[in-house]
């Protein structure tokens, strides 16, 4: 029921503030738990319908990730492009309207599909993967003083299976030791899978504090700057986030169709080069573009103490807004190859019942990353202001010093890929025809 103090012509101007505020954050949660439910799950599905036993297939699927990614990054595009403009133009009822269509007719193409898909069938006498898993750790503890000597013994005793247990993690292995109750190798397999997935997430985290930057700090330093295109018109400082979808858009089809099959021809694999690489790829690409970020911001405060801006917070300096557009890219391309990269492999790296718990991994990577950005953001923040000093982002860009936690924030990016590379260099597939 709309309140009384609503009018229906144009609820959302003129309801009061209390009711936009709660109508507002009750979208807003219905959206994040939408997304939240329907991301890793769509996704996961997606991939499942392709037969990881056909060669044919096996390069489909790693091209389904891709192309998933791009319908992805085309819808924000067209959201930030014509939608935005349709809502500060002609009508916000339009702009939601379009949305709400176009997500019907998506459901109902789904569910038309519904009886060509592939269901991925579990059976009934089949444990739980997660009572699998916990039944490794479990035995493991239980086992913890029991000698070499004995875990030993019980790898010779599994005789030509043996040959399946990896050396990683070898603490497992005591969960081998039938004393206090012991697992299958598949188990124990399973179980190292799940931990050797952690230090590649801790390791990308980085990646997703650098991530979090571009729209925030980054349209906050366009609004500073230059934005005439013609005599009387500016682009508006959130459109260049537009660059990063663009970028990806453009990108990915040539990476898909060009870049991916040149690369097979010489490393046979269906992917061109391993998720790992791929992935590495993206983390170098994201320190560089913070690395660019570092010195564009020097140059846009050396501009304006140059023209004696530094104390004039609302004053435009005189530095086109299009030298932020090379890190915007950056950021897009390292997408193309570090968030599709992570989709499928955190896909792939987990049991086969857990996929989409697998992607939610993955998800929760931007997630936490995005909490550890705000984190970092207000320790700088205190740390800098102290004793009367300027802060690093202080409401006058021209005085702040975003381009030390740039800085800061291509140490980290190293640092990270640094540890990144080491811990995929040791790492054991699941699948090694995989990587």
């Amino acid at each position: 029921m709309i309140p009384s103090d609503c009018k229906v012509t144009n609820p959302l101007t003129s309801c009061s503030p209390r009711f936009q505020v709660i109508t507002f954050f009750s979208a807003l949660y219905l959206v994040a738990l939408a997304q939240g439910g329907h991301k890793p799950c769509a996704q996961a599905f997606g991939a499942d319908q392709f037969d990881e036993k056909d060669p044919e297939e096996c390069k489909a699927k790693s091209s389904f990730f891709n192309w998933w990614y791009f319908g992805m990054c085309f819808g924000t595009l067209v959201t930030l492009w014509i939608l935005n403009y349709i809502q500060d133009n002609l009508s916000w009822v339009l702009g939601f309207g379009i949305p709400c269509i176009a997500m019907v007719i998506a459901l109902i193409i789904f569910l038309l599909g519904t009886s060509t898909y592939r269901f991925f069938s579990i059976r009934r006498e089949d444990q739980s993967p997660f009572a699998r898993i916990g039944i490794v750790y479990v035995a493991a503890a239980k086992n913890w003083n029991v000698s070499a000597s004995a875990v030993t013994d019980a790898e010779e005793s599994l005789g030509l299976m043996s040959h399946k247990i990896s050396h990683q993690f070898s603490f497992l292995n005591k969960a081998l030791v039938a004393k206090n109750g012991s697992c299958s190798i598949d188990e124990l397999e399973e179980a190292k899978s799940l931990l050797r997935l952690a230090p590649i997430w801790l390791t990308c985290l980085v990646y997703a504090v650098v991530f979090a930057q571009s729209p925030t700090f980054f349209t906050k330093q366009g609004a500073t700057m230059e934005r005439s295109i013609t005599p009387g018109y500016k682009i508006s400082p959130a459109t260049l986030q537009s660059f990063i979808s663009l970028s990806i858009v453009i990108f990915l089809p040539l990476y898909d169709r060009v870049l991916i099959p040149i690369a097979r021809s010489y490393t046979h694999k269906p992917g061109g080069i391993t998720m790992l690489q791929r992935i590495g790829t993206g983390l170098f690409l994201s320190f560089l573009a913070m690395v660019i970020a570092a010195l564009v911001e020097m140059k846009r405060l050396k501009t304006a103490a140059d023209y004696g801006l530094v104390d004039s917070p609302d004053a435009t300096v005189p530095m086109s807004v299009w030298w932020l557009v090379p890190q915007y890219v950056l950021f897009g391309v390292s997408d193309v190859f570090t968030m599709v990269g992570l989709q499928e492999f955190f896909y792939d790296q987990v049991p086969s019942e857990l996929r989409s718990v697998g992607l939610a991994l993955y998800l929760s990577i931007f997630g936490i990353g995005s909490f550890l950005s705000s984190f970092m953001i207000s320790v700088i923040e205190k740390a800098t202001s102290q004793s009367g000093q300027v802060s690093w982002f202080a409401n006058n860009l021209n005085q702040a010093h975003l381009d030390y936690f740039y800085w800061l924030l291509a140490c980290f990016s190293f640092i990270g890929l640094a540890s990144y590379l080491y811990f995929a260099k040791a790492y054991v597939s699941k699948r090694l025809n995989a990587l």
